[in-house]
């Protein structure tokens, strides 16, 4: 019964909606043993989100961040600390109970990397400290608006909190986490102003039940953002009452294929924490400063992004994103042993690749491969495997002709080496 109402919702969905994609590639799915809004990746999905997870971490540590790991649970004392408890009580899970103390599983990371900063005296020499993790978060969301892998109950951010001097290099590191969202975003096609914008999202001076009353604070910070943006001449658009609860931020916000716009990952101002957190450096003259902080995503929930690539792309995803990047169909059993020896050469190069071993015609491997978006088809037949070639064909039915097998790998490594859309 669970199968058949799956599938009666799911016949209602856009072809291009990731959810369909998701069941047809085999990427991912869901149990309700399990729990709502709780996804399990398959092998397959788990290599897409594995290679984005990769791209990330490198990225970052050559953009100049320091990559840590926290916990994924920590003492409510923290959370009560930091402020996020009374404001977000709703959406995170209930205290868990253990001895004498009360933990939660961590809605966010702010407050873990802030305690990081304060395990030693700090300097302004190691300002500005850009301190960044692929965090695992869980945040409880109503059932009603739990969509697939866009909003769920666990998910992993990459997440960045940058700990700067002044407003000086407050301004500069915005700029900094625009630049390498840009950057980022551009690696997948994306464009700006087409698949993806900016929104500067400010508090509402009258909510103070919602927002931390310093009207002063606010409009500084609120001024720095709408600076950078416009120093940098990126369009946006104002938003009112969409900020966090300590600061103003950059929201940047995604078109899903049903043409709905959806935040996908943000920077944000932050003039609270340090004073919650006794946060301090020393400066040039040996005096005790407060400094400021940068809440910043590169690329938000991996769940997120994978959801719009998945629909950006309609499953075909570039060569270095891909489950599997080959597909060798050996034409009948003669070429197997061939078939078997280029799957383990492939294989010694770091190329994804999978064997079609089917009694299948090889019409019927093609048209399975091409449902699977798997990039490039091996054809083997007796002639390729006389000569020590392989006929190439790619995703999309286009044929390549034959091509020997090194000069095969050296295309496929070039264009997973450069990330070739």
């Amino acid at each position: 019964m669970e199968d058949k109402n799956k599938n009666i919702v799911e016949e209602n969905l856009d072809p291009r909606d990731h959810r369909v994609i998701g069941r047809e590639l085999d990427l991912f799915t869901f149990s309700e043993t399990v729990g709502k809004g709780l996804p399990l990746w398959t092998a397959k999905g788990a290599t897409f989100r594995r290679e984005l997870e990769r791209f990330v971490v490198d990225t970052e540590i050559e953009w100049g961040y320091q990559h840590v790991y926290t916990p994924d649970i920590a003492k409510l004392d923290l959370y009560k600390k930091s402020g996020h408890y009374p404001y977000y009580k709703e959406t995170m899970y209930a205290p868990i109970q253990v001895d004498d103390e009360e933990f939660m599983l961590r809605p966010m990371t702010c407050p873990h990397h802030f305690e990081l900063y304060l395990s030693k005296p700090r300097s302004y020499r190691e300002l500005p400290m850009r301190i960044a993790e692929m965090a695992k978060l869980y945040r409880y969301e109503l059932s009603g608006v739990l969509t697939g892998l866009t909003r769920v109950r666990s998910f992993c951010l990459a997440d960045a909190h940058i700990i700067c001097a002044d407003e000086v290099q407050a301004k500069s590191e915005i700029a900094h986490a625009l630049e390498l969202i840009e950057y980022m975003a551009g690696i997948f096609g994306l464009k700006m102003g087409e698949d993806y914008s900016y929104r500067l999202s400010l508090g509402d001076r009258n909510d103070k039940k919602k927002y931390f009353d310093d009207d002063k604070s606010w409009d500084k910070s609120e001024g720095i953002l709408r600076e950078v943006l416009n120093e940098r001449k990126s369009a946006f658009v104002e938003a009112e009452g969409e900020a966090a609860f300590y600061g103003p931020k950059i929201d940047i916000q995604m078109k899903k294929i049903n043409g709905a716009e959806e935040t996908a990952f943000t920077v944000q101002y932050d003039f609270v924490m340090p004073t919650r957190f006794d946060l301090k450096y020393v400066d040039k003259d040996g005096e005790e400063k407060l400094p400021l902080v940068i809440h910043r995503s590169s690329i938000g929930a991996v769940e997120r992004i994978a959801a719009f690539l998945l629909e950006h792309f309609n499953g075909a995803l570039p060569v270095w994103l891909s489950p599997f990047q080959v597909a060798v169909l050996p034409i009948s059993e003669k070429t197997m042993e061939y078939s078997q020896k280029i799957v383990k050469e492939l294989k010694s190069k770091g190329i994804r690749v999978e064997l079609n071993m089917d009694a299948d015609s090889l019409g019927k491997k093609i048209r399975n491969a091409e449902a699977s978006k798997v990039p490039y088809m091996l054809i083997i037949g007796e002639k390729e495997a006389e000569s020590g070639q392989v006929s190439v064909r790619q995703r999309g039915q286009k044929d390549l002709g034959v091509m020997t097998l090194e000069g095969f790998a050296e295309k496929v490594i070039n264009e997973v080496n450069n990330r070739i859309i």
